[in-house]
């Protein structure tokens, strides 16, 4: 591996600025690859349509007028020749180029066009003309103190020195398929030469990402054959006993699942399962029966949720459950005193307890357990593998089950999952009423108030969501603050409003979400921080602005808040844009038909929620996009783990890349 210090004129400000980028070495420099590509290419304006982003260059045909507003933001317009129309150019937060465009300046606008009104939102303003020929330009995710630009700039000077390339996929699989070689394809995704030339390069590197992939979890699910499990012999009569005591019945999916949850845990084979199932459909209730199997076998039992208020919620629906019964039970959060910590922590090594219920919390150093025997891990795509296997590692062949809202069509779970076993919930549980989901235009705000009012007349609750914190460039978004200050007037009469962004820190955003829950706030306007399973019976309504920007399985998260419980309740959509997209929202509340819609139109990157999220780390695959290659790399992977030549140790580099890797997990 080589520094990055051995790069000239690298400082030791820019390596920290790299590291924070996970960059470490000049081998993971020129493995940081784009994330998009810009092709620097001149538009013809009679072939554009409102609200296309435009490249054009020219000159500056009168001075910049700056305007200032907001917290130190500022506006500056002026006028942009280019030869063949004269437009209006805005640009938001830019006001120290002002100096720089004198009239006769030649620049490059690239932006947004309003055709109606001859003028260009802009979000970059560069010095110069055109090049003759297209340009494709790399684009870098980035962190602060660097730009895209500075990224490429100091990757084009790693690939002119010294680097290694391991070349990972077998020759023969890049003879069949004609790939090419890593070091080339490595030099082109950076520094590209054509369309034809890039694509070549990075189907390359997508094969080989999603070769790996596969080959770990070929690899993992080869290990669980053989991985012996905890013994258990409970009987599908005690079950069915605790079932018939619930105080509602079950739907055939639940009951499915539950069979093969107990079917797991009686086998001798750790049990690795996953259960999708849509928002509502009562995924937790499968979790706290699980809960009990795993108690009457004699073993402890760990609950682990992505935040303390969920953490709390399903620490009272279990307490609540268990209530005849002489299950000890204790919740585990972060912001527990140090008092009440350490006797919760004495009484699982002890093993007085046989429940924990918490966040993260739960796999903490100084946690032990007396008898682990089940992990069970909500919104398991919101964790990273590293804590998911931590908490695995507090027991001994601890049977693990994850849960899912955000459902994924099967045949992509089967192969993205491949090392676990899946169980979709369609059914809601009987009684639940669907939520009616409803689109406006901005323009029909008047209604929508109306709409909100008598929800809060009927001593309802209501969520508004935006997509912003506060005021930014695009200033024809809707942001926290300013509805916040809209509400106040329209509302604040009749209600009271609270707000919630990630911007403040965890204290704060518990002691909002409290308020809401006590129903001391009416109106809570928030960003997405509350997608994920806050249960709020009495919240009736979600008004989600800006809603185009949303994919629909975020939108199908986010109407999830509400409809929680006996009451009718409502989703109501503002946008003014991509309308027909937004009315698969109108016509179902099935989360997997909008999932394998989500699939359709968008691909992965929305029901994931980020790339970046739990297991999906890839950097240039997408799941839905490059499905045939994914599909091909799971059958070579297969066909390479079952072949001589890896047995023999010939493909050993291979076997070292797959154990690593899942040590590393």
């Amino acid at each position: 591996m080589s520094r990055l210090e051995e790069l000239k004129g690298i400082g030791p400000k820019t390596i920290s600025i790299l590291n924070r980028l996970n960059i470490y070495t000049k081998e993971d420099l020129v493995s940081y690859y784009p994330f998009r590509f810009d092709v620097l290419e001149k538009s013809n304006l009679k072939d554009s349509f409102d609200g296309d982003k435009v490249i054009l260059d020219g000159i500056v045909a009168t001075l910049p007028l700056v305007f200032y507003f907001h917290k130190k933001m500022n506006k500056m317009t002026f006028s942009f020749d280019t030869g063949e129309n004269l437009l209006n150019v805005t640009i938001f937060n830019r006001a120290f180029l002002k100096a720089n465009l004198k009239v006769g300046t030649k620049i490059i606008v690239i932006g947004k066009y309003d055709k109606h009104h001859g003028n260009i939102v802009a979000s970059e303003i560069r010095f110069g003309l055109l090049p003759k020929e297209p340009k494709i330009e790399p684009i870098y995710h980035v962190t602060n103190g660097i730009s895209s630009a500075q990224l490429s700039k100091i990757i084009l000077i790693a690939l002119s020195s010294d680097w290694q390339v391991e070349e990972i996929i077998p020759e023969y699989l890049v003879g069949k398929y004609k790939l090419g070689d890593k070091r080339s394809s490595i030099l082109e995704i950076h520094h590209p030469g054509n369309k034809n030339t890039l694509k070549r390069a990075i189907n390359y590197l997508k094969y080989e990402e999603l070769f790996l992939f596969m080959l770990k979890m070929n690899q993992l699910k080869k290990n669980r054959v053989w991985e012996k499990g905890i013994s258990r012999e409970i009987s599908k009569e005690e079950v069915e006993k605790f079932i018939s005591q619930l105080p509602f019945p079950l739907t055939d999916d639940q009951i499915k699942c539950v069979d093969e949850v107990l079917a797991d845990m009686n086998s001798p084979k750790v049990m690795k399962r996953l259960i999708q199932g849509d928002v509502g459909s009562g995924k937790t209730i499968v979790a706290i029966i699980s809960l009990y199997i795993n108690y009457l076998s004699g073993y402890q039992g760990a609950f682990m949720a992505p935040t303390e208020i969920l953490a709390e919620q399903h620490y009272e629906n279990v307490q609540k459950l268990f209530a005849a019964y002489p299950i000890r039970v204790a919740l585990l959060t972060g912001k527990m005193k140090k008092k009440e910590r350490d006797d919760v922590l004495k009484k699982l090594a002890k093993k007085e307890l046989d429940i924990v219920i918490g966040t993260h919390s739960l796999f903490s150093e100084d946690v032990y357990y007396d008898s682990l025997g089940l992990v069970i891990t909500d919104e398991q795509h919101r964790f990273g593998v590293n804590q998911r296997t931590k908490l695995k590692e507090k027991g001994i062949s601890t049977d693990v089950l994850y849960l899912s809202a955000t459902p994924i069509p099967r045949t992509y779970a089967i192969t993205l999952y491949g090392d676990m076993d899946v169980s979709n919930i369609h059914l809601k549980p009987k009684g639940r009423k669907e939520i009616i989901t409803e689109i406006y235009k901005n323009e029909e705000m008047k209604t929508v108030l109306a709409k909100i009012h008598q929800q809060i007349r009927e001593n309802h609750q209501v969520y508004v969501i935006a997509t912003q914190i506060e005021e930014s460039e695009s200033d024809e978004l809707e942001n926290v603050e300013k509805l916040k200050e809209k509400f106040e007037r329209a509302l604040g009469k009749v209600a009271k409003i609270g707000m919630l962004h990630g911007k403040m820190n965890s204290l704060e955003k518990e002691e909002v979400m409290d308020a809401f829950i006590k129903n001391e706030i009416q109106i809570l306007i928030s960003t997405t921080v509350i997608e994920v399973g806050i249960d709020v019976p009495n919240a009736t309504m979600i008004v989600i602005f800006d809603s185009y920007r949303f994919g629909l399985s975020q939108l199908h998260q986010l109407r999830g808040r509400v409809g929680r419980g006996d009451f009718q309740s409502y989703c109501l959509l503002l946008s003014d844009r991509e309308e027909e997209r937004l009315k698969i929202m109108t016509e179902t509340t099935d989360g997997f038909k909008i999932s394998e819609e989500d699939f359709r139109m968008r691909g992965s990157g929305d029901l994931f929620g980020t790339r970046q999220s739990g297991d999906m780390r890839f950097h240039l695959a997408d799941i839905k996009n490059d499905f045939p290659i994914l599909k091909h790399a799971k059958e070579d992977s297969q066909e390479v783990l079952e072949s001589e030549e890896y047995e023999s140790g010939k493909y050993s580099y291979l076997r070292e890349i797959i154990e690593k890797s899942i040590s590393l997990d």
